[in-house]
Order: C-alpha cells, then sequence, then structure tokens
C-alpha cells in the first residue's frame, strides 16, 4: 500500500506540471564504456541497484537507479538522520580524493535547492515526487564504475534522509541534468547510456555507460521544459490479446523511479475491459488502493494472462515480461498492474514493472530511447 501511495504522488506530481512542449538535443557519438550488474529489491520497494565505488581508498556503496533525478547521493557521516543500510556510511574523512564544494562555484548554484554552510560550503535540498528526502553538503570525490575511475565526481553527502529507499545507500541519479552521472561523463560516455531491469531476485540485470546493445529499435526522444531531466517519448498504442488499442499519440514518461504505470483514463478503461474479458475464468478480488482490477488466484497454479504490448511512435513495440503485468503480494489478490490518472491530460507514465527483461537505450545525444529484447539473458 505504501509503495502504491508513493508512485500515485510521484505521478500526481508530473501530470499537475506536464505540459506539451517539446525540444531537441545535439546529436554525440559514444565510444568507451562501462558496465555493472543490476539487481533488484523486492522488499517493500520493488527497486533496483546497482554498486559502485565512492573514494580513495575506494569503498563499496549500493544505489537505487532513477533515471528521474539528477543528483546522485548516500548516507555519510556525520549523520543526523538516517535509515538503517546494508553497508557502511560514507566517511569523507577517510577519502584522501575527497574535496569540499563552495556555494558560490556554478556546481552548486546548478542545483534547484541549494544554500550556504558557516564555511561557505555548498549545501543542497532534495525532494522527491513521493515527499521523501536528503538534505547535506554537495561534494566531490573519486567514482569507480566498474573498473573506470572518474575524478572529482560531484555528489551528494547525505545528512538527513526520510523516506523509503530500501535500505540501499542512497540514488544514483541517471536524468538528463547537469548534475546526473550522465552529464558528469559525458566527456567519457558521450551521454549514452542502456540497462536491462531484471523481473526477479534470482536474475541479474545490468547498467552500461558509453554503449548501445545490438538489437533494438528506437523511438524518438523528447524532451520538456518544465521536466528538463526526465526522458518522454510517445506511446501511440497499446496492444492486449491481439487487439490493437490506438489512440491519439500520449506524452509519456520513461521512469525507473515508479513501479507500476499509469494511463489516462480512456485508455486505461479500454485496455481493462479486455482484460476483464480474457481474465473472466478468475474470480475477481478486492482493489488494492488504486489497482482497481484484482483477481483471487489461489489454487491456481498456472495462470495464463493475456499478452500485453506497448507500441511507441515509429511502431517500436515492448511486449511485456509476464511478472510484469500482474502486480501480486499474495496469490488471492492479483491486481493489473496499470493505474488511471486522475484526469484526461495527455501522459502516461511506465514504471519499472513494464521495462523489465527489456535491453533499454538512453542515446542521449541522438534524441531517441531504444528498446530490444531479452536484455537480461
Amino acid at each position: 500500500m505504501e509503495l502504491l501511495r508513493r508512485d500515485q504522488e510521484r505521478v500526481n506530481y508530473i501530470q499537475r506540471r506536464v505540459a506539451n512542449a517539446n525540444a531537441r538535443l545535439n546529436p554525440v557519438g559514444g565510444s568507451l564504456f562501462a558496465r555493472v550488474p543490476v539487481s533488484i529489491i523486492l522488499s517493500g520497494s520493488s527497486s533496483y541497484i546497482v554498486n559502485i565505488g565512492l573514494g580513495t581508498p575506494t569503498k563499496s556503496f549500493s544505489l537505487m537507479l532513477d533515471t528521474g533525478t539528477d543528483l546522485t547521493w548516500t548516507q555519510c557521516v556525520p549523520c543526523v538522520n538516517c535509515y538503517p543500510q546494508t553497508n557502511p556510511f560514507y566517511d569523507p574523512t577517510l577519502s584522501s580524493t575527497f574535496n569540499d564544494i563552495l556555494c558560490n562555484s556554478d556546481y552548486c548554484t546548478e542545483l534547484k535547492k541549494f544554500r550556504c554552510s558557516s564555511k561557505s560550503t555548498c549545501l543542497y535540498m532534495e525532494e522527491y515526487l513521493d515527499h521523501s528526502s536528503t538534505n547535506g553538503s554537495l561534494i566531490q570525490d573519486t567514482l569507480t564504475f566498474s573498473s573506470d575511475t572518474i575524478h572529482n565526481f560531484r555528489f551528494g553527502c547525505g545528512h538527513n534522509n526520510t523516506g523509503d529507499f530500501g535500505k540501499a545507500d542512497g540514488l544514483l541519479g541517471l536524468g538528463q541534468g547537469a548534475a546526473s552521472i550522465i552529464s558528469q561523463t559525458a566527456q567519457f560516455y558521450n551521454k549514452v547510456f542502456s540497462y536491462c531491469l531484471p523481473s526477479g531476485s534470482n536474475e541479474i540485470g545490468y547498467l552500461e555507460l558509453g554503449r548501445s546493445v545490438p538489437g533494438v529499435k528506437y523511438t524518438p526522444m523528447l524532451t520538456n521544459p518544465n521536466f528538463p531531466s526526465l526522458y518522454f517519448l510517445k506511446l501511440i498504442a497499446i496492444s492486449i490479446a491481439g487487439t490493437r488499442l490506438a489512440f491519439s499519440p500520449t506524452e509519456t514518461v520513461l521512469d525507473s523511479g515508479s513501479s507500476i504505470s499509469y494511463l489516462p483514463p480512456t485508455i486505461y478503461s479500454s485496455l481493462r475491459s479486455i482484460f476483464q474479458e480474457e481474465m473472466i475464468n478468475y474470480p475477481m478480488a478486492p482493489p488494492l488502493d488504486n489497482l482497481d482490477t484484482c483477481y483471487d488466484l489461489t489454487g491456481h497454479s498456472d495462470v495464463g494472462v493475456p499478452e500485453i504490448v506497448l507500441i511507441y511512435d515509429g511502431e517500436v513495440t515492448a511486449s511485456l515480461d509476464g511478472s510484469g503485468i500482474l502486480y501480486m503480494t499474495i496469490s488471492s489478490q492479483a491486481c493489473l498492474a496499470f493505474a488511471k490518472t486522475n484526469d484526461e491530460v495527455i501522459v502516461a507514465v511506465i514504471g519499472n514493472m513494464h521495462q523489465r527483461r527489456f535491453n533499454v537505450v538512453y542515446d542521449v545525444g541522438n534524441s531517441r530511447i531504444g528498446f530490444g529484447s531479452n536484455g537480461c539473458n
């Protein structure tokens, strides 16, 4: 229930601010690359994490992927308010390559919210769409990503952190803003990254910087001036059980920080209607918060769900992984993993459940996003 509430808060905020204005980015190419494994935290947050290194000597930290934010941060000593995490907190005093960032530097003033400490160093404040937050010092230190070393990487040293981050040590910001790892490493990886999100704890995915993967088909990437960090594309249709539901192209956010997906009410209603027809042999169950199409699958060891395919601009298709169609906490309440937005504002949000097991490529320089199958194999 808490996960769905946080998802809804995140999507409501996007809905309130989104507008139909798009811009293109200048093209760049890719050369160097580095890859790290991605695993899933299933308890509570259904989030995806990677291990990176910070400091000299390097210490390992597990950070949650988020394409909806820019700033990378980890919980930090001294800690005023921190949640439990697996690894020890980052301690800047133990790193020989740590440096403060002054509050009058461009690195500080480019943040959404900042202020000066009593020593004129930069303090950041970050509140997320689900009302979780982190506050602390903006610092720089050595980042180790796979076998690559990035010097003077800027990130948040979080002294006061609230919310549910699934015991991850912090966030890895994959957005388009200046503070993100994508922008900070542009000279190495040329603003190209890809990932595969695994469907369960027994699988391993990947996050790769600097290189595309073969066998993907691309749809145009769009930007929105109200959300310059987010990745937009256009959803033009949904196929369910072989029936194509066509509609006017819908501006869509691809968001690894949301779990389920959200569709405008008319689109959602059509999808739900056919889904219910296909699931007629299973008894209905009570709704789960904003998931209103649920089934009691008690005693059913083999459940047949209709195939659902998301179709993006350019007829780029993404056939959903079976584990992403039903959101199930217990067998007596398995729900269609889509919800409707509050109104007909033309925006949809595709969460991480509906990105599972694809190769998803963000070629930011060439303004395109690609999808390919069997990414986690």
